[in-house]
Order: C-alpha cells, then structure tokens, then sequence
C-alpha cells in the first residue's frame, strides 16, 4: 500500500513537472517570437528611414537629373507621359520641399510679391549658380501666386510639358485629357478632380491630361512650375496656352465639348 502509494505521487508529481516545463517551453517561445518580430520591425524601419534618406537628392543631383529627363525628352530618348511620371517623382519623392523653397529662395519671393485681383502673379525665381550643374538648363521654371478664391485659369497647351509643385496653401486642381481638336472647340475628358497641398504635384504633356485648372481655397497660395518648350517642332504648332470652357457641352463617355475663349475671357469666368 505504501509502495502505491509512494507510485502514485512519483508518477503524479513527474506529470505535473512535465506540464511545467511544457509552459516553460511555451513561454520562452513566446517571448523568443516577440522579440526576434520586434527585432526585425526595427531592422525594416531602420532601413526604411536610410533609404528615404539616400532618396532624397542634393539640390545639384537633383536639378542635374531634372534637366537630363528634359533633354532625353527633347531628344525622343523618353516619351512624354514617362517624363511625366519621373519628373512627379523627382518633385514629390527626391527633394525636401523646404529644400526646393531655399533653392528658389521662397522666403523672399513671399515678401515681395505683389498680388493680383484677378488670376495668378507670375514670378520667375533664379536658381543660385551651383558647381557641376550646367549654366543653361534645357527648362524653364516660375512660381504663381494666388490670393484665395482666385485660379491658374483653364488652358490647354500646345508643343509643351510642363510640371507642378504646390509650395504654401490649398487649391482645388482639375485635369483633363485632351481628346481631340476641332474648329471652335476642345474635346475634353475629366481625368484629375483633386485638392493638392503643400508637396502635391501634377504634370501635363501634349499626350496626357493636357488641360488643367487651379483654384485656390485660401491664401497665400503658390505653386512652383517646371515646363519644357518645343517638344514637337514638326507639328507645326507654336509652343503656347490654349484657353477653354471646360464647362461647356456634355457629350457620351464622361466627354465635354469645350469651347476655345481667350485669355480675356478666360480670366473674366474663372480668374
């Protein structure tokens, strides 16, 4: 009876040690899981924060690289919609903004610059002479100043490129496809119908959302533009802004018969 006994509570106690070290087992992986997750979240946020950094450009790689996509263009090396998507990288993804406002030196265009009731102010900023980057760049930049309620009025473009950057404030932006030309009027299709911000880019071509139209919703506003001229010299269109009402007739297809206006007329509907 004793030796049952003393069995009994060797067998029960050698199960219960088991369970013990079951849920010690258990536990230490636990912890080992957490840990090696917790280690490797680190590893990818550290990795993420360095390669955000090494994307960014310094201000002579990056006005370098701006100026060789607009040659590659001019040169037919890249279409148009892929200058499109790489100069929108290059404004929104590889440089500071606050990097790009002291390369235009923004602190002063904002203190002097006078606005207009109507429209948009152009201004064209300067960039500093820096080392390795060329004297002359194959594009063109200016910024617009707006006061609230005012607009880049809708135009179209002719035999161009052009790219925006919102600096400061708020705008309700519109683009539109260019479908075709006819005599009086522009068929156009809504693509864009956005609210861009500060670091919010768009850009336009002759082939891709070639209309476009900003409001702005408070003041002051800015926007930065980067544009590239004569891309098409064949096509016996001079480099310029076709105006247009893009609340003209609806058609099929999302489509809008636009009517060809001035920049008088533009201005007085929608400055």
């Amino acid at each position: 009876m004793t030796m049952k006994d003393t069995s009994f509570e060797l067998e029960a106690g050698g199960s219960t040690a088991g369970s013990v070290n079951v849920s010690s087992r258990r536990d230490f992986t636990r912890r080992s899981v957490q840990a090696l997750l917790t280690i490797s979240l680190l590893d990818h946020l550290c990795a993420t924060n360095l390669l955000a950094a090494e994307a960014k450009l310094s201000a002579e790689k990056w006005l370098n690289e701006v100026n060789q996509i607009g040659l590659d263009m001019k040169g037919e090396k890249v279409q148009e919609t892929e200058w499109q998507s790489r100069i929108e990288d290059l404004l929104q993804n590889r440089i500071d903004l606050s990097q790009l406002l002291r390369l235009i030196d923004f602190e002063r265009i904002e203190k002097t610059t006078k606005f207009v009731d109507n429209g948009a102010r152009s201004i064209r900023p300067r960039f500093p002479k820096l080392e390795g980057v060329p004297d002359r760049l194959v594009f063109g930049q200016q910024v617009f100043a707006l006061k609230k309620g005012r607009s880049v009025v809708p135009h179209g473009h002719n035999n161009m490129a052009t790219a925006f950057m919102i600096l400061k404030g708020n705008f309700h932006g519109r683009h539109y496809d260019r479908v075709a030309d006819e005599k009086e009027h522009m068929i156009i299709k809504p693509t864009i119908d956005a609210k861009f911000g500060p670091g919010k880019t768009s850009s336009i071509s002759d082939v891709k959302d070639n209309v476009h139209w900003f409001k702005a919703e408070d003041e002051p506003a800015f926007i930065f533009n980067i544009h590239v001229f004569g891309l098409n010299p064949g096509s016996g269109k001079r480099t310029s802004r076709v105006y247009v009402d893009p609340l003209g007739e609806k058609l099929d297809d999302g489509l809008i018969r636009a009517r060809l206006i001035d920049s008088k007329e533009a201005h007085q509907r929608y400055g």
